[in-house]
């Protein structure tokens, strides 16, 4: 009776236990992580109010504040409907050239970040290919905000690509084809059966090209300019001030720029679960 209800020995793990694992990654989590986050908070707390106020809230650092967050907000936003597309067009598509448009996709993991900065100037100058056409239209890109944003799109849209392609390949086409069979429209199939299973890894696209994007360095400060007020973005101020060996500047700047980046982030995951959780809730309701 007692070997009829003992419970069957549990196949052996590759992994270690539960505890183990837990360790080794709470201490590879800190050293990489962690503890240079804190070292920064540290430093910068460790100064007196008003020397913190005035590194951090200068109007030159403001205006690299505003121009950083709100261009890699809008580089995102862009990277989310024009991701969207490509993937949804290397998914669903067959056209000349599909393989090498797909690999391109990946360039800008791959290009260090200089030399797309240096390829994005020429290309966008007032002597370049594209720059010598749109300059004379009155629309200048290299050497203002509109070439922060250019650079920092070129360097989002991989995340937002490869993170919903995956998801666009393991939907069911028989929902669409179900919901086109009781009448809906293209849009309305779109908007009511498609963009639902998307919008959490859209989500996710988003937030990973917008913490690319407010980090970037290499390849921004080629083509912005680096006018002050104008295009000087935050990375460039904390660079600036190093190398005047104010180390207390640069971790005051880049406390705030964290502690915003990680509120911003923290609102787009919350976004996040509420959506997959809402639509959860309504897929088990129907």
């Amino acid at each position: 009776m007692s070997a009829t209800l003992a419970s069957p020995p549990r196949p052996p793990r590759v992994l270690p236990g539960f505890s183990l694992s837990l360790g080794f990654t709470v201490s590879y989590l800190s050293l990489l992580v962690l503890i240079p986050l804190a070292a920064v908070a540290l430093r910068a707390a460790g100064q007196p109010l008003e020397s913190f106020w005035q590194a951090a809230a200068s109007p030159r650092v403001l205006a690299s504040y505003r121009l950083s967050f709100g261009m890699a907000l809008a580089a995102a936003a862009i990277n989310s409907v024009f991701g969207l597309l490509l993937a949804w067009s290397l998914t669903r598509y067959r056209f000349p050239g599909k393989r090498l448009v797909d690999a391109l996709v990946d360039l800008p993991f791959a290009l260090p970040t200089a030399v797309a900065g240096i390829a994005l100037t020429a290309l966008y100058a007032g002597n370049g290919w594209l720059g010598q056409y749109l300059e004379p239209l009155g629309v200048k890109v290299a050497f203002g905000p509109l070439g922060v944003l250019v650079a920092l799109v070129f360097i989002g849209l991989p995340f937002v690509v490869r993170t919903v392609q995956p998801v666009l390949e393991d939907l069911e086409s028989e929902l669409e084809e179900a919901a086109a069979c009781l009448g809906a429209r293209r849009w309305q199939i779109f908007r009511h059966v498609i963009l639902p299973t998307l919008q959490p890894a859209l989500l996710t696209g988003f937030a990973l090209a917008f913490a690319r994007a407010v980090g970037e360095y290499g390849s921004v400060i080629f083509i912005a300019g680096n006018v002050p007020m104008v295009s000087e973005i935050t990375p460039l101020m904390i660079i600036s001030k190093l190398e005047q060996f104010d180390y207390a500047g640069a971790a005051a700047i880049a406390s705030v720029m964290l502690a915003a980046s990680f509120l911003l982030l923290l609102a787009i995951n919350g976004l996040q679960f509420w959506s997959a959780r809402r639509h959860g809730r309504a897929g088990a309701a129907r």
